[in-house]
């Protein structure tokens, strides 16, 4: 009998926890992490609650976290995420602002959710960098911090290797981002698909969407009907204008009932759209690079290579020799609805 491969060891992921974290946060970041999938091929993670010492940390409505490890364990981290506060004012404790001030230097990825961005303002670590927190908190994060770069609107964004996101769901979005950026597309996809929440939105997307719900239903159903009818032609040479004629509205109304439904633009939500199916036929099949670009849409490998390394910081190739699942599944099953094949294809302009 063949030997079984060696397990990669788990990726390592500390909540630092003190008084005043948000209840909401603390449960995104263990659902997240702290649940076993890997019988459903999501990778090991070994996510640990972080204080100064042992004693139970309060939340709002009763409830209490026990932490695990000290800040000590901060140094074997792979990743170091921080909740959101119930005050957003909350003063951390001295030795957590230290301790992440050391994490950073090691080259610890951080990451903070919503009012988090204010404890990393604490430690000095936002401090000319780009940041973002909750729409209704911007002002706050300026006024109390003035050395901070604060983006208006954006649900997630990196500086230095340092993640702040928006509020509430776009915590969620972040925590999948990361999840994404570390293990790949198919894992984010298995984690999303367990929490029945969507599997990617990009950090770009405005927070704040003019009209959640479109006012009309049939406003609803004409968008909805488009992208899919988008993610079932992505090999072909779609544009805007296609799609706003197949919504019937003109270009200039169509960008605009689209982007005040979903927060970002159409030809920015096809792109993801191609990204995202390049990067899912990277992981999952041994389809040459040609055939990849083609069936995402982008039309050649040089045009799909210029958008990975714009939007991923990597190329095609190493994005498939980091996250390959397996070099034997080619095409010789059945695609997904997003992979059927076509001509060729163009990206979107």
């Amino acid at each position: 009998m063949a030997a079984q491969a060696p397990q990669p060891p788990a990726y390592r992921v500390a909540l630092v926890a003190f008084p005043g974290i948000r209840a909401f946060d603390v449960s995104v970041i263990t659902e997240v992490w702290g649940t076993d999938r890997t019988d459903r091929g999501a990778p090991s993670f070994d996510l640990r609650r972080v204080a100064v010492d042992s004693t139970p940390v309060p939340m709002r409505g009763g409830l209490a976290l026990h932490p695990d490890r000290t800040l000590t364990w901060l140094s074997r981290a792979d990743l170091i995420v921080v909740p959101g506060l119930d005050d957003h004012l909350t003063p951390a404790p001295t030795p957590v602002l230290d301790a992440l001030g050391r994490a950073h230097a090691r080259g610890i990825t951080l990451a903070a959710l919503c009012g988090g961005a204010f404890t990393l303002a604490q430690a000095n670590l936002l401090d000319g960098r780009r940041a973002i927190t909750h729409w209704n908190l911007i002002d706050l994060l300026r006024t109390h911090h003035p050395r901070v770069n604060v983006v208006p609107d954006a649900l997630f964004i990196e500086d230095d290797n340092i993640w702040t996101a928006a509020g509430t769901a776009a915590g969620i979005d972040l925590c999948l981002h990361l999840v994404r950026r570390a293990h790949g597309a198919e894992a984010a996809a298995t984690i999303a698909r367990s929490m029945v929440t969507a599997p990617f939105r990009t950090g770009t997307q405005a927070q704040f969407i003019e009209h959640p719900t479109p006012r009309a239903d049939r406003d609803a159903d004409t968008l909805a009907a488009v992208r899919e009818h988008a993610l079932r032609h992505l090999h072909e040479p779609l544009t805007v204008a296609d799609l706003a004629t197949y919504a019937g509205m003109s270009p200039r109304s169509f960008a605009r009932h689209f982007t005040a439904a979903t927060g970002t633009t159409p030809l920015r939500w096809l792109l993801d759209q191609r990204i995202a199916t390049a990067q899912k036929l990277l992981e999952r099949t041994d389809l040459p690079m040609p055939e990849i670009a083609r069936r995402a849409g982008f039309g050649s490998e040089v045009t799909m290579r210029q958008h990975f390394a714009s939007r991923l910081a990597t190329s095609p190739r190493a994005y498939r020799a980091a996250f390959s699942t397996s070099a034997s599944a080619s095409a010789t099953g059945a695609p997904d609805t997003a992979f059927v094949t076509g001509g060729s294809s163009p990206i979107a302009r």
